[in-house]
């Protein structure tokens, strides 16, 4: 099967040894993606946060040359798991009618303690 690696161009994805998405046959797995546009994080809330990520991951999905209604899967880490219907609220404004398998799981912090989210996310053709 070929392999098909998509960097966000980031500095760092080679001294950690990873790519922004993976794509193999029809399978496209997402790294963690947090609330961080040219560098910096951004949002206040952990809905906009949420809604950030999930833009940011729908334009992956995109360039990767899947659909939104292809995701069978998401992972959401949060900082603060009381605010789960903020970070809830954006979630099933991108997956309300799609209702990918999913799980919100809260961590004791994230690689910049700004960040409230961090989601992963799998996609399946056919």
């Amino acid at each position: 099967m070929n392999r098909q690696n998509i960097s966000s161009g980031a500095s760092w994805e080679d001294v950690v040894g990873y790519s922004r998405a993976v794509v193999i046959g029809n399978t496209l797995e997402i790294s963690g993606t947090a609330p961080v546009r040219n560098g910096q994080v951004e949002g206040e809330s952990a809905y906009e946060q949420a809604k950030i990520c999930l833009e940011i991951i729908a334009e992956v999905i995109e360039k990767a040359g899947f659909q939104l209604d292809q995701v069978v899967r998401t992972r959401m880490f949060v900082t603060d798991i009381s605010l789960w219907e903020e970070f809830g609220k954006a979630h099933g404004e991108y997956f309300s009618k799609i209702k990918p398998a999913t799980a919100m799981l809260e961590v004791s912090a994230l690689i910049d303690p700004k960040m409230l989210i961090e989601i992963e996310v799998t996609a399946v053709k056919g």
